[in-house]
């Protein structure tokens, strides 16, 4: 399966919530989409269905697909610890998620693309890989020559909050990965128990 580059409004009604960032079409039809509206007579989930929703929620979030959220998950799996707040720390820990947390790209989608195009470093180092798994200490930056590109100067111009794990230096227009987030600072309202329950089926 292709990564969704639908309507991301939909995407959006689907779960309820925006989960793209702040959008004003979801906000004019905050209701699940279909032919027949908000209708009161929707089936209930099923526990399944539940678990199924929030792995979907969360991948559509990150935009990550089906083989690297379970590759994820397995990783995840092995570490100490609670395994959802882990496997939220690992995708919070991904380049094209760290470039967008940053302000550099509006959208997560935005910063992959900038990634997979050579516009980002990573320890000065050119990198392409948007699931590039970065450590404490990492320090993440601008290609030199592309520090003008209009999607970078307008969203770094933007930057709105600021994250206590991430450190921003507007003058070198660079950001330091200082710590892995804990799952209280991670702003996602993703149940990651119910992707857990799922995959343990």
């Amino acid at each position: 399966m292709a990564r969704y580059t639908g309507p991301k409004t939909r995407i959006s009604r689907k779960f309820g919530e925006e989960i793209y960032g702040v959008d004003k079409a979801f906000k004019k039809r905050p209701y699940k989409p279909g032919q027949h509206g908000p209708s009161k007579r929707r089936k209930q989930l099923s526990e399944y269905g539940q678990q199924l929703m929030e792995k979907q929620k969360a991948k559509y979030t990150y935009g990550v697909l089906e083989r690297q959220f379970r590759n994820l998950f397995k990783k995840a799996s092995r570490k100490q610890g609670i395994t959802g707040d882990i496997l939220l720390q690992l995708l919070e820990s991904r380049l094209d998620n760290v470039v967008f947390r940053l302000g550099i790209a509006p959208t997560r989608r935005a910063a992959r693309q900038l990634v997979s195009h050579r516009h980002i470093t990573v320890n000065g180092k050119r990198t392409n890989i948007p699931s590039y798994a970065l450590k404490p200490g990492d320090v993440i930056g601008i290609r030199e020559k592309s520090k003008g590109l209009e999607v970078i100067t307008s969203s770094v111009s933007a930057k709105g909050r600021q994250f206590s794990w991430l450190d921003w230096n507007n003058d070198e227009m660079s950001g330091t990965f200082i710590a892995v987030p804990d799952r209280e600072s991670i702003p996602e309202k993703i149940n990651a128990q119910l992707i857990v329950e799922l995959y343990s089926k």
